[in-house]
């Protein structure tokens, strides 16, 4: 092992038959997963530009959503911006699965790259979104300390 490394290889990382078999399986999940995601993205897509004109149909509605602050706009970009938030991370499996296929079942190396780049992608795009939702909730707690002084 010493002797590859000072001879400027890199260690031969092995992928057994069963590991491929659990990429196998990750791969029709993610894939699976994937699919639903796009469905609930575009139920999300359609109910944004539904819901706001449906809420202004009913007068008492329309007459409660003016004096709010949400408006049926507000409530069209909420639902879009879901809607992307769910899409985005959805290709990135799909996409995965796909690489994640090809590369098992055929043994190539740069289809299974490729599909551990949009892993990767995935995990980071998740962590910024984690990291949003820390800094909104801690902003929440000040804003509602601050509030009630």
């Amino acid at each position: 092992m010493e002797e590859n490394l000072e001879n400027d290889q890199q260690p031969v990382l092995m992928v057994t038959e069963e590991m491929r078999s659990y990429l196998y399986d990750i791969a029709r999940w993610a894939n699976f997963l994937a699919i639903v995601g796009f469905v609930i993205a575009g139920f999300l897509v359609l109910a944004s530009f539904t819901i706001a004109p449906a809420m202004q149909t009913n007068p008492e509605l329309a007459k409660a959503m003016a004096t709010s602050a949400l408006s049926p706009l507000g409530i069209t970009l909420i639902c879009l911006a879901y809607a992307f938030a769910i899409f985005y991370p959805s290709l990135l499996l799909f996409k995965y699965s796909t690489k994640a296929k090809v590369g098992v079942l055929y043994g190539e190396q740069a289809s299974l790259d490729e599909a551990f780049s949009k892993m990767k992608s995935l995990f980071k795009y998740w962590g910024i979104i984690t990291l949003i939702g820390i800094a909104l909730y801690i902003l929440l707690v000040v804003l509602s300390a601050l509030a009630n002084r």
